[in-house]
């Protein structure tokens, strides 16, 4: 048995199991022990582990794993909750932070109000209005990876019913998310698999809700996702930055980007990022 120390994170609703292997040096991560951490009944509960480590050239390195056992790509709204930690636990100086997750820089910063910024990379792999085959029907959608591969589809170009070609989604409350979205997810073009997300757009607002790989389900939100979403939509639909997503926590993630010469530069998520609990787990 293990006796591991830990801290809970959530970052505008999607939940992480910190640990931070300075506190526990001689722990040794593997499928078997992330699934009983992230386990909702017998362990902790949270759609992933953030792992910190030590760095030489960083303020820390950040391991991100999935729900499911294995290692992940980039995590946005973990990003930030690492961010929060590392201000919290005094490893960066002041409120900004540097640190390395699969060989990539980042940078963070946490403002007075609580709320975490976290720069992330230019994005890649831009692809707008291309149709897939999914329940049934012909869907037309977007992705982007934004660190992680995401696909982002407006509501009202899914049919609640295929025979139907008047049925189209008018409330995103009203979307299959976990079947539809799993669809999409195993779908053989992704070699690798993808994230897909399902907006609406209100008043320069985007309302989204999002199916995760790794997860296997619905999150209440996806900080690489709610970015994928953001450029996506100033892309297709006019979106000027700052963009405004309300996640199906409620919770409000704010997206900056500037785009000139069809480029984006200097992407930053932020939203909320705190510390629920701390304790011990033997396993």
């Amino acid at each position: 048995m293990i006796k591991i120390q830990f801290s809970k994170y959530s970052g505008a609703g999607n939940d992480f199991v910190l640990i931070d292997s300075e506190i526990n040096p001689n722990l040794i991560l593997d499928p078997v022990i992330i699934q009983k951490l992230c386990d909702r009944r017998n362990g902790i509960g949270g759609d992933g582990i953030l792992y910190i480590k030590n760095s030489d050239n960083y303020d820390y390195e950040l391991e991100y794993y999935n729900s499911d056992g294995s290692l992940g790509t980039l995590c946005g709204n973990g990003s930030r909750c690492s961010i929060k930690y590392a201000y919290s636990a005094k490893k960066c100086k002041g409120n900004k932070t540097d640190f390395i997750c699969r060989g990539v820089a980042y940078k963070g910063e946490v403002f007075e109000d609580g709320n975490v910024k976290f720069y992330l990379a230019p994005p890649e792999q831009i692809k707008l209005n291309y149709d897939i085959n999914a329940n049934n029907q012909v869907i037309k959608i977007s992705s982007v990876d934004t660190g992680s591969l995401h696909a982002v589809i407006k509501i009202e170009e899914v049919l609640a019913d295929p025979n139907d070609k008047n049925s189209f989604y008018t409330d995103i409350n009203e979307v299959p998310v976990h079947t539809l979205g799993k669809e999409i997810r195993w779908l053989k073009i992704y070699e690798k698999g993808i994230n897909v997300n399902f907006i609406q757009l209100k008043n320069d607002v985007i309302y989204i809700r999002t199916f995760e790989r790794g997860v296997e389900d619905e999150t209440f939100a996806c900080g690489t996702g709610s970015t994928a979403a953001a450029l996506i939509s100033s892309l297709l639909y006019n979106f000027k930055s700052p963009v405004k997503l309300i996640t199906l926590s409620g919770e409000t993630l704010t997206v900056e980007f500037e785009y000139k010469e069809n480029k984006f530069t200097n992407v930053a998520l932020i939203g909320p990022a705190k510390e629920v609990f701390t304790g011990y787990i033997h396993l």
